[in-house]
C-alpha cells in the first residue's frame, strides 16, 4: 500500500497543467512546432488524431522526437493505442525506452487497464521517472472510476493523473455536448472526485468550437470551478485562455499570501479559526493558500 502524502511533499511534486495539448504523431512540422508552444503539457498523440496507415510513421516520428528532447519545461506525454488493437504493444515497445514524462493510455475501463499497461511499461525498460496516465472516456470508466483511482495506490502501476475523454464518452453515450455540458457534469464530477480521492491530478475534455473563443473561456472557467487542474486542447490558439484560467489570479495569491502569514503569526500557531478582512477563515484555508502560493510558483518558473 502506497504511503499518504503529505502536504509538504504534494506541494514540492505540484507541476501546472493548466493547458494540454493534443499534437498528432503523423505531423513531423506540428511536432517540431511543439517545442516553441506555451502549453504546459504536450500531449503527443498515436491514437485518434492518426490514421491507420499512418500509425507506424507517426510511432517512428514521436519516438525520435521524445528521444531528441528541447522540449524546455513542457511536460511531454505520449498518448498510445490501446494494447487491444493492432498498433498497441508496438507503441509501448517503441515510446516507452524513449523516456517521456507520461504515457497516456486511451480507454481505461477498469484497474486492470492500469495494471496491464503499467505492466508493458515494465517491460520494455521504461524508465523509472515516466508515469501512467488515464484516459477516463467510456461508460465503463464512469462507472469504475473510483475503482480506478485505487490503482494509484500500488506504485507500480505509476498512476499519476485521468484526463476526461468528453468526444468518446458522447459517442459512447449518445449525450450531446451542448454549452454547459448538463449531461456530462455527474460524470465530470464522479472522475474528480475518484482522482482527488486517490491523490491524482485530472485534466479536463477538449472543446470542440476553436473560433468559439467566449464559448471556449466559459467552458474553462466551469472546468476550473468544478476543481479540474487544466483542460486539453486541440489547437494552439486555445493555449492563451486555458493559461489564463487555470492559474491563480494575483488577488488570490495575494489573499493566500495574507492567510498563510495569519497563521504563522506566533499569538495565533494554536487557534483554528482567525479573522481576515472581515472573514472567518480556518486552518485548512491556510492549507488550500500553500497550494495556490506552490503553483503560481511554480508558473513563474516556467518563465
Amino acid at each position: 500500500m502506497a504511503q499518504p502524502q503529505t502536504m509538504s511533499s504534494t506541494l514540492r511534486m505540484i507541476r501546472p497543467r493548466r493547458s494540454a495539448l493534443y499534437m498528432p504523431g503523423s505531423n513531423a512540422r506540428a511536432l517540431e512546432k511543439a517545442r516553441t508552444l506555451a502549453a504546459d503539457v504536450l500531449i503527443l498523440d498515436l491514437e485518434d488524431a492518426v490514421a491507420p496507415e499512418a500509425k507506424a510513421l507517426a510511432r517512428e516520428q514521436v519516438a525520435a522526437a521524445v528521444h531528441a528532447g528541447g522540449f524546455g519545461p513542457r511536460e511531454v506525454v505520449v498518448r498510445v493505442n490501446g494494447l487491444d488493437t493492432p498498433w498497441g504493444a508496438d507503441d509501448f515497445a517503441a515510446i516507452c525506452p524513449a523516456g517521456p514524462d507520461a504515457i497516456l493510455v486511451p480507454k481505461v475501463s477498469s484497474p486492470a487497464h492500469i495494471s496491464r499497461a503499467a505492466s508493458s511499461m515494465a517491460l520494455t525498460e521504461t524508465p523509472s521517472r515516466t508515469r501512467l496516465w488515464a484516459m477516463m472516456e467510456t461508460p465503463l470508466a464512469m462507472l469504475n472510476a473510483a475503482a480506478i483511482g485505487t490503482a494509484a495506490a500500488d506504485p507500480a502501476n505509476r498512476l499519476e493523473c485521468f484526463v476526461m475523454g468528453t468526444n468518446d464518452l458522447a459517442k459512447e453515450t449518445r449525450a450531446r455536448l451542448t454549452p454547459g455540458r448538463a449531461a456530462f457534469v455527474p460524470w465530470l464530477q464522479a472522475c474528480l472526485a475518484a482522482a482527488r480521492a486517490h491523490g491524482l491530478d485530472i485534466i479536463d475534455g477538449v472543446f470542440n468550437a476553436i473560433s468559439d473563443e467566449a464559448g471556449f473561456r466559459a467552458e474553462c472557467e466551469q472546468g476550473r470551478d468544478f476543481g479540474f487542474d487544466g483542460k486539453t486542447l486541440i489547437h494552439p490558439s486555445q493555449l492563451a485562455v486555458a493559461n489564463e484560467v487555470f492559474a491563480p489570479s494575483a488577488e488570490e495569491v495575494a489573499r493566500a499570501r495574507a492567510v498563510i502569514d495569519l497563521f504563522a503569526m506566533p499569538e495565533n500557531r494554536d487557534k483554528g479559526a482567525l479573522q481576515l478582512d472581515g472573514r472567518m477563515v480556518e486552518r485548512l484555508h491556510a492549507d488550500i493558500g500553500r497550494r495556490t502560493v506552490a503553483i503560481a510558483d511554480a508558473i513563474s518558473r516556467l518563465g
